[in-house]
C-alpha cells in the first residue's frame, strides 16, 4: 500500500511534485518499494528458511511476531528518509509513513490479543491517508475515495470469505489503519 500511496500521490495528484527535482521522483517510489515490499518480503523468506515461522503465510500469531518488529524498523527507516534526507518533499508522503510505521506498531500490539487483519489496517490507511488530502483542499478527492472504499470492501470481504479473520479483527483493523494516518497528519502538520 505504501507504494501504490507515493505513485498516487506523485503521479496523480496535481501539485505536491511539482516542484521536486527528476532525482528525487526517480528514487523515491524505488526507495519505498525497498523498504515496504522487498525487505519484509525477503525477511520473512528468510524467516521460513531458517525455521523461525511455519508458514510464509503467517498464519498464527506467533509467526507474526519477529516479521512485525522487522517491518517497524524498515517502516522507521523509510520515514526518516522522508522526514530528514529529502527535506524537498511534501509533508504528506512524511505524514503517510509515519502513519504506515504507527500502523506496524498498533499491530504489533494489538497482535498480543488477536489476530488483527493486516489487510484491513492497510485500507484504512488508504482511506485515511485520501481523507487527509481531501481535508487539505488541494485535490478534489471524489473519485479516488470511491474506489478507495470499493477496494476496502473487496479486500475486508474477501478476508472474511477465505475466513482467515473474524468481524472483530477486520473492523478493528480498518480503525487502526484510519486513526493511525489521521493521528500521524495531526502531528506532522
Amino acid at each position: 500500500m505504501p507504494l501504490y500511496v507515493t505513485l498516487f500521490i506523485m503521479y496523480i495528484h496535481p501539485y505536491y511534485f511539482s516542484g521536486i527535482d527528476d532525482h528525487t521522483k526517480f528514487w523515491l517510489p524505488i526507495s519505498v518499494g525497498y523498504s515496504t515490499i522487498f525487505f519484509p518480503l525477503f525477511s520473512i523468506f528468510l524467516l521460513k528458511q531458517l525455521g523461525f515461522t511455519n508458514s510464509y503465510f503467517l498464519k498464527t500469531q506467533k509467526d507474526r511476531i519477529i516479521p512485525y518488529i522487522l517491518c517497524q524498523l524498515f517502516y522507521f527507516w523509510i520515514f526518516w528518509v522522508c522526514k530528514n534526507f529529502t527535506p524537498s518533499l511534501p509533508p504528506v508522503i512524511t505524514s503517510f509513513m509515519l502513519g504506515v510505521l504507527l500502523s506496524a506498531s498498533v499491530a504489533l500490539m494489538a497482535n498480543i490479543y488477536y489476530k488483527i487483519s493486516m489487510h484491513s489496517i492497510g485500507m484504512g490507511g488508504l482511506i485515511g491517508i485520501f481523507l487527509v488530502i481531501m481535508n487539505s483542499n488541494t485535490m478534489l478527492m471524489t473519485w479516488p475515495l470511491c474506489i478507495a472504499l470499493l477496494a476496502t470492501g473487496l479486500v475486508c470481504s474477501s478476508r472474511l470469505l477465505v475466513s482467515d479473520h473474524t468481524n472483530k479483527e477486520i473492523y478493528m483493523g480498518l480503525l487502526a489503519g484510519l486513526v493511525c494516518q489521521l493521528v500521524a497528519a495531526f502531528v506532522i502538520s
